[in-house]
């Protein structure tokens, strides 16, 4: 690789030491710090183009530089067709554009045109005049760039007045800058996902690729080689086909798209916004919108285009295509199995098969319902319920003798106990009555009308009987009823009616009226 060559003021330096001063090569070298070969070469080509100290006034830098390095023979009338180095540089965006291949095409136009090293270098001069955000070369549709603003905005209460502080989400495409931004009520995960969806839905297609910085939203466990992805951040990558490329940490340059891009949004956007008042946050994204419209179409100077017009030309074929329905967000929760079976989600009670009770199971929450998966494996399904302290329990999900239980109903027992007698009936009434909430005396009514199989339904009836006549309100008592056969009066039929006694000492119930 040819050494780079040294700048004119230094030549200006090696000619006023040599001619002005008198001094040596190796003097020479060592004040103006290059080599005593380089010091004799440029003396050399001095003494035979005729240059001596001081320099005529009208001979620049530019003029010095082309007589003494121009080689013999070279022709300065010949004039190169220079190649259109912005169309260069975007077209270098397209999947498998490369310089072989323009140098190529540009040669076919111009067969007098620069050789292929030349061409090379003038590009990377050219390159070199851009902003930095444009040195990278960016396939197109290839990478979509996330981040949030580091600044704020108000937004403030009609009613009260309260400030509230909207972060601004900002996402960028790699090969054409095209800008998106929105405000969120904060850096949540609900938030981080949401504004991916409508990111998307403004692209009007997805990328390859999603690079975001190490967000607690978007990334669990920073590290350079495996990063973990949020569950819910991958599912959604997911769904769009896409996928999570976190930002290496403390690497800024790896995501130097979005971080200029954070610039000119606070820069065009923000900063024009500073004086307004908002008083909803859709009222603030009206305004963003508004704007970012106009950023979008502003011609960018050292490119000859804006970025609508990149974006039109070169990420929107490339993007793929948007599913059928957008991604519905979804939270996932990791709990373990309680003893009674169930699982608490946002204060509400849900149950899986109680199989699984103390196990570890994750629970993926949407707005409308609530599954519960255990070793990747769907085990319950729910409609989500607002109702705090509550339970929902699915009769599947039980063991049989809770389920057994909890099948009986006031009237159900009621029906059965009427299938027996009267008296079972009144007795069960009096049980459940007498609780201040019926369930409360369902067990002992079940046990009650399990003495049935014991000792038959006659033989229960009477005793029942006997129990409403004494007051007797437990399965206890019933049961000891039968276990000592005092039942059995009540089985015997009554004696008939006789005839009244007639005595002189006898008057009857007429006399005292």
């Amino acid at each position: 690789m040819p050494a780079e060559r040294v700048s004119m003021r230094k030549v200006r330096e090696v000619l006023r030491l040599r001619h002005a001063c008198g001094a040596s090569e190796r003097t020479i070298a060592q004040s103006v710090g290059i080599s005593r070969t380089t010091v004799g070469e440029y003396l050399r080509r001095t003494a035979v183009i005729g240059i001596t100290w001081p320099l005529p006034a009208q001979m620049d830098d530019a003029e010095l530089e082309r007589r003494l390095f121009t080689p013999a023979g070279f022709d300065t009338a010949l004039v190169r067709a220079a190649p259109n180095w912005n169309h260069v540089h975007a077209e270098l965006r397209r999947r498998g554009v490369t310089l072989v291949l323009l140098w190529e095409e540009y040669r076919a136009e111009h067969p007098d045109g620069y050789g292929y090293s030349r061409f090379c270098g003038l590009y990377i001069g050219w390159r070199r005049g851009v902003s930095a955000t444009m040195r990278q070369t960016h396939v197109a549709g290839e990478r979509l760039f996330v981040d949030y603003a580091g600044d704020t905005v108000p937004v403030f209460d009609g009613a009260t007045g309260e400030e509230r502080p909207a972060h601004v989400f900002v996402a960028v495409l790699g090969a054409s800058n095209y800008t998106y931004a929105e405000a969120r009520w904060s850096e949540g995960l609900a938030d981080w996902i949401g504004a991916h969806v409508n990111a998307l839905t403004f692209l009007g297609g997805v990328p390859k690729l999603l690079v975001c910085d190490n967000l607690r939203s978007g990334v669990t466990a920073t590290c350079r080689y495996e990063p973990g992805i949020n569950r819910t951040y991958q599912e959604m990558a997911a769904h769009y086909c896409t996928a999570v490329l976190p930002a290496r940490v403390r690497h800024p340059r790896d995501k130097a798209k979005v971080e200029t891009a954070v610039l000119i949004v606070e820069r065009f956007i923000l900063a024009r916004l500073r004086n307004r008042r908002f008083l909803s946050l859709g009222e603030l994204n009206e305004a963003i919108h508004a704007v970012q419209g106009d950023m979008n179409a502003r011609l960018m100077r050292k490119l000859g285009a804006s970025r609508r017009e990149f974006f039109d030309s070169i990420d929107r074929p490339a993007l793929m295509p948007l599913p059928a329905e957008p991604y519905a967000y979804a939270e996932w929760k990791r709990c373990r199995v309680a003893p009674d079976y169930h699982v608490e989600l946002h204060g509400h009670f849900y149950s899986v098969p109680s199989r699984l009770i103390r196990e570890l199971v994750e629970a993926r929450i949407t707005d409308t319902t609530i599954e519960v998966f255990h070793a990747g494996q769907r085990v319950a399904a729910h409609p989500r319920s607002a109702l705090r302290r509550r339970h929902t329990t699915t009769p599947e999900h039980m063991p049989s003798a809770h389920r057994r239980y909890a099948s009986w109903t006031p009237a159900r027992i009621l029906a059965f106990a009427a299938e027996v007698g009267p008296g079972t009936t009144a007795l069960v009434e009096t049980i459940m009555s007498a609780k201040p909430h019926p369930e409360q005396g369902f067990r002992a009514c079940l046990g009650i009308l399990q003495l049935a199989k014991t000792y038959g339904g006659a033989r229960l009836e009477a005793a029942c009987q006997r129990g409403v006549s004494i007051g007797a309100r437990s399965y206890g008592s019933i049961a000891s009823i039968l276990r000592n056969g005092l039942d059995r009066a009540f089985q015997e039929d009554p004696a008939p009616d006789t005839a009244p006694v007639l005595h002189e000492n006898i008057h009857g119930r007429g006399y005292y009226h």
